[in-house]
């Protein structure tokens, strides 16, 4: 029997009220048991270490366990391919960054489309890069360094922690918009390269700070520059790179991402627990001692930070020619 068209319509937007209240009650009541955070790299590195300073904050606001899992590998694309393939119900979330953004156009087949699989939630941090050289290096000025290589094309060699990486890829922009010649050493991770440099063997890197603060302040490394438009709070006396290569930009970025189809409710409230979170002064000030920044954001403006590196990151790794390893 057909349904006169008032009463459809009547039932159909009664239904329609009644399955948002129900999506509205359960992510009031969310989360009701521990959440996943998944990090695509081992404990102990920045992306954990900011991972687990966002997931106590969470587990601090809202009364349940957020547990970090470290799946590491694949320049993070384990984690990436377990969080996307996991339930949208909140309970499974993905600390996600800058390697997502470069991998989108590194790897020529992934299992997944980050910005089509992967709903953003909210930015947690942002860090500088900072230009590092060896102290036998002659140039204690970013201009020193790239007349010095422009004088000795292909001499400077710089070490990076993988094919791919944030250093890397900031040494490739570096390399075009300074106009030099630099030789890229590659590295399996920060240590090696770091005991490479400490010891003279190659001359420059552009590392997170993180691990490096102390070989600075001994003078053991000598900081040329940092690679954001803003100086860093830590080493205000140290000049951004953007002061002599006009428009230099670059910086490790993370936050918390959600497989696709979680409901907005559950996004919504996430990230207001974060950007609270983030205006904690003891957040603020622990991030300050890892060189990092709070990065506040509307999952929309979140999603947009994603496009807009990834695009970029596209162009640098298409003219380069770089491939993985």
């Amino acid at each position: 029997m057909k349904l006169p068209r008032r009463k459809f319509l009547h039932l159909a937007v009664g239904a329609a009220a009644l399955s948002t209240t129900s999506r509205i009650v359960w992510a009031q009541a969310y989360p009701s048991r521990p959440v996943r955070i998944l990090v695509g790299y081992a404990a102990g590195g920045p992306t954990d270490i900011f991972a687990r300073l966002m997931g106590q904050s969470l587990s601090d606001r809202l009364g349940q366990q957020f547990i970090i899992e470290n799946r590491p590998g694949a320049a993070g694309k384990i984690a990436t391919e377990a969080a996307v393939r996991a339930p949208p119900d909140g309970y499974t979330l993905l600390q996600c960054g800058t390697a997502a953004a470069i991998n989108a156009t590194l790897y020529d087949k992934l299992n997944y489309d980050f910005i089509r699989d992967v709903a953003p939630v909210a930015g947690f941090t942002r860090t500088t890069l900072v230009v590092v050289v060896n102290p036998a290096v002659p140039a204690n000025t970013i201009p020193e360094l790239i007349a010095y290589a422009k004088a000795n094309p292909g001499k400077i060699n710089m070490a990076m922690p993988g094919i791919g990486t944030s250093p890397h890829l900031a040494g490739e922009l570096f390399k075009t918009m300074a106009g030099v010649n630099i030789t890229l050493v590659t590295y399996r991770g920060d240590g090696p390269a770091l005991s490479d440099l400490l010891g003279g063997q190659v001359d420059m890197m552009m590392p997170a700070p993180a691990a490096f603060v102390e070989y600075i302040r001994a003078g053991k490394l000598r900081a040329l520059a940092v690679t954001t438009l803003t100086r860093w709070e830590e080493f205000p006396n140290i000049p951004t790179l953007g002061e002599f290569v006009p428009g230099y930009d670059v910086s490790n970025w993370w936050g918390v991402c959600a497989p696709k189809n979680t409901s907005p409710e559950i996004i919504g409230k996430l990230n207001n627990e974060v950007n609270a979170g983030l205006a904690d002064p003891k957040i603020k000030e622990r991030l300050a001692q890892l060189g990092a920044d709070p990065m506040p954001m509307l999952p929309t403006e979140f999603g947009k930070l994603f496009a807009e590196e990834t695009d970029k990151w596209g162009k640098v790794i298409r003219a380069a020619n770089i491939k993985p390893e």
